[in-house]
């Protein structure tokens, strides 16, 4: 090669490089949005607010803001639904008005240069509480829905049992209960499924983990239960989906950054604080109408260990739901029959 074609090589590399950083800024830096809904009196917004001496992201969608108001209360630890949500929850739009955010240190209310040393699962209930306050204030209602989800469940009901006077009433999808009782029960699901798959290795693998979670000391690897149908059966799992994640309007390249830096710290600080001190150590009366919301298939948050929990909570009225077809996510799995169940239940 010689020395002219060899310069023309390096210049064209060096383009390329200019080229590849220019667009690496551009996806860090993209401006965010959640799409729009028309209407007189509709609201379609993405925003930081300052909760509890901390900017967390929010996401308010609503054909109308008159109409009931329901705050969702992401899964994870550290796994918010904003950037993949608002596909799902059409239909519940047009007669509830939608809020969610990420928690404090998860998505993009993770802030690199915040101390969150202290992050601990009490003081997101106190967040919680605080951005109830805000929302009631924003949206001019008196109470609102409360929606916990998955791990957002152990947050939510803990804010439901301080302060029921904020609330219509509870909503718990993928109810935690009994940690250590509902891990067991994931962990032998996954051995029984890759059993009857003949995957030895897999069953190796999680046999090895009985005593660890048996004694409460960690839980059953994820990838395991989606990977045998434990935790979405009729839509992709899109919890820690990286690709739609970044291809979402409310999440930029940095946002995917924190999202991923949020989880695995969230989850680092968190985990303990659900497998030593379990819900029905915590909550085991409730002053307002609460709904279990449970996918008959659901072995992130097992199913079993829910209704006995759901069993032993008092109230003057409670309701335990089965969604026959779903596993962890039964307001997307069918999502048609949780908007019917919504419009039948809370409005009037």
């Amino acid at each position: 090669m010689n020395m002219k074609n060899f310069k023309k090589i390096i210049r064209i590399l060096r383009n390329i490089g200019v080229i590849i950083i220019i667009l690496l800024i551009i996806a860090l830096f993209f401006p965010t949005w959640t799409p729009d809904i028309k209407g007189d009196n509709s609201i379609s917004t993405l925003e930081q607010v300052e909760i509890n001496g901390s900017n967390l992201e929010i996401m308010i969608r609503g054909n109308d803001k008159d109409n009931p108001v329901i705050i969702v209360v992401h899964g994870g630890p550290g796994t918010p639904e904003i950037p993949y949500v608002d596909k799902y929850q059409d239909l519940l739009e047009t007669k509830f008005t939608v809020v969610h955010y990420d928690q404090r240190a998860s998505g993009k209310s993770y802030h690199f240069f915040e101390d969150y040393s202290k992050l601990s699962t009490d003081l997101l209930v106190e967040d919680l509480l605080a951005m109830t306050d805000y929302i009631s204030k924003r949206l001019g209602k008196e109470k609102v829905i409360l929606m916990g989800h998955s791990f957002g469940t152990y947050i939510a009901m803990q804010a439901a049992y301080q302060a029921p006077e904020k609330y219509e009433a509870y909503i718990g999808i993928g109810q935690m209960s009994d940690t250590r009782e509902s891990e067991i029960e994931s962990l032998n699901y996954c051995i029984d499924q890759a059993q009857k798959a003949g995957n030895t290795d897999d069953v190796v693998y999680l046999q090895g983990l009985t005593e660890q979670i048996k004694n409460g000391d960690t839980v059953t690897p994820r990838n395991y239960v989606m990977k045998y149908g434990g935790s979405a059966r009729l839509i992709d799992n899109p919890d820690g989906d990286n690709i739609g994640v970044l291809l979402s309007s409310e999440y930029n390249l940095l946002d995917l950054i924190r999202y991923n830096y949020g989880m695995a710290y969230s989850q680092k600080m968190l985990l303990n604080d659900i497998l030593e001190n379990p819900l029905p150590n915590i909550v085991t009366k409730l002053k307002i109408p609460f709904y279990f919301v449970m996918g008959k298939y659901d072995y992130d948050t097992s199913y079993n260990a829910a209704k006995k929990y759901f069993d032993m909570i008092e109230a003057d009225q409670k309701e335990f739901i089965t969604f026959e077809k779903s596993a962890h996510y039964p307001q997307f799995e069918e999502k048609n029959k949780f908007y019917e169940w919504m419009s039948d239940t809370f409005i009037k």
